[in-house]
């Protein structure tokens, strides 16, 4: 009986990166080799520079036009798939870029054979992170600016509420609601300028540089930067590929935010418990307990303070990651997707949910206002009071001191004292020390720069309000 022949079986796709190499990977090596599940998410990043890339050779003579514009339409068809969900991940294809050539390969046959001229996989993918570093700090630089005018709405609303200013958190002296909200307006504009930084140093095209000593091929590096929509192109092809100091920076900025936000949420926390009552959150930004049905807990400032934890470890890891390699490129580098896609992803997510209860939040000015009473905030002021009819300050704030613990074992508010009990601290004190112990008229006269006087705090609101809404 005469035997059929069977036909061959369909050879398995070798990585790329195989290509000098004889046999299959052991599937050992695969799964640690395997990045796609990470870097999938430069799809676009690498699509973007690709059809720069490849538009580039084309003007260059390098590839004929009609190729370029059938591997660009492809290109144009890979980004939808990807964004759909369409690209099946191949772990033996190891990462974005390969998935994306041999998918354009299928799409459009041996054409697609002409887009990796001039080009390594290890200046495309610095590229690829520079195009996502310089896009999330764009984001960023967005819901920063959310955040921030979620803070500037409630102080502009709470100007001449007064609390006490807390230091080693005691009460310490009056402040408007507005000042202290204005502390955290800061402190997020400085993490704003820091990712305009940020995006500065990394909007760099590093493509052109290869594998780490360029091409011989004539590329036109400045024409792909500006095709992207860069500033202009690296100066050392060996730093190009081993650099990943925008990544860290970028990481850097999102963790000191974090930090920030923590420092938020953790005021937030205190503030909503029932021993402050200075603030209660909107049900809609609360949760409840699965066990007591009285709670209302602030989990999104909470979850605020936990994240500055992941934001600092992805710091960590990256300088971890680069600290000992030789130029230019090592593998090790792979190991940057995670914290680089993840870090700036959470801090955006952080500050829509933080900004979305800050701006539904109710404050309880009776409260705060209520944490003023007794005068203790105000004990610096009568200190300042002597030192203004010439008594040394380490002389004022003695006797000062000896009057709040007077007051303090007789049960008795610091304000309430009569000018005969001040008189025995020291002699200078009169009845015009009474008068120190009225929060707004203590506020009014610290008139300083950044002080909260309340025209100096109104001024701020001006600045910050005219700032951001230029910007929108």
């Amino acid at each position: 009986m005469k035997k059929t022949k069977r036909a061959p079986a369909a050879r398995k796709p070798r990585p790329v990166s195989r290509a000098a190499l004889s046999g299959e990977a052991d599937p050992r090596l695969v799964r640690m080799s395997v990045s796609i599940q990470d870097d999938a998410a430069l799809h676009s990043q690498d699509i973007r520079g690709s059809q720069a890339h490849v538009a580039m050779l084309a003007a260059q003579g390098i590839v004929p036009p009609a190729v370029a514009r059938k591997i660009r339409r492809g290109l144009d068809q890979v980004r939808r798939e990807f964004a759909q969900g369409a690209i099946r991940h191949d772990p033996r294809l190891e990462d974005v870029h390969t998935h994306a050539e041999r998918r354009l390969g299928e799409l459009v046959g041996r054409a697609a054979g002409y887009l990796h001229a001039g080009r390594s996989r290890n200046d495309q993918v610095a590229l690829d992170e520079r195009l996502f570093i310089v896009e999330s700090c764009d984001r960023a630089a967005q819901a920063l600016a959310g955040m921030m005018r979620s803070l500037l709405g409630q102080a502009r609303r709470h100007e001449k509420t007064l609390l006490p200013g807390y230091t080693h958190l005691q009460r310490a002296q009056p402040v408007s609601l507005a000042h202290h909200l204005l502390a955290h307006v800061e402190m997020l504009g400085r993490d704003r300028e820091r990712f305009g930084e940020v995006r500065r140093r990394a909007a760099i095209s590093p493509l052109g540089s290869g594998a780490l000593a360029g091409t011989t091929l004539k590329l036109d590096r400045e024409r792909v930067a500006r095709d992207l929509g860069l500033d202009g192109v690296t100066r050392n092809s060996l730093d190009a590929v081993a650099d990943r100091d925008s990544a860290i920076e970028l990481c850097f900025a999102c963790a000191l935010c974090a930090v920030h936000l923590s420092r938020l949420g953790e005021e937030i926390v205190l503030w909503t418990t029932r021993e402050f009552g200075f603030m209660e959150l909107d049900d809609s930004f609360a949760t409840g307990s699965s066990l007591m049905p009285q709670k209302k807990n602030s989990d999104v400032a909470e979850l605020a303070r936990g994240r500055a934890g992941t934001a600092i470890g992805d710091l960590v890891a990256l300088l971890a990651i680069v600290k000992s390699l030789p130029l230019a490129y090592n593998r090790d580098m792979q190991e940057d997707k995670r914290p680089l896609l993840g870090a700036p992803r959470m801090l955006v997510e952080t500050l829509d949910a933080l900004s979305g209860a800050v701006e539904t939040a109710r404050f309880q000015p009776e409260r705060m206002r209520a944490a003023l009473e007794g005068g203790e905030s105000l004990a610096t002021d009568a200190a300042e009071w002597l030192v203004e009819r010439g008594v040394p300050f380490r002389e004022a704030h003695e006797a000062v001191g000896k009057a709040a613990a007077f007051a303090s074992s007789a049960g008795r508010p610091l304000s309430g004292l009569p000018v005969a009990v001040w008189r025995r601290f020291h002699p200078r004190f009169d009845g015009g020390v009474l008068r120190c112990f009225d929060p707004e008229r203590s506020l009014a006269r610290r008139d300083l720069p950044g002080g909260p006087a309340p025209r100096r705090v109104a001024a701020e609101l001006r600045r910050w309000e005219k700032l951001l809404g230029r910007e929108r």
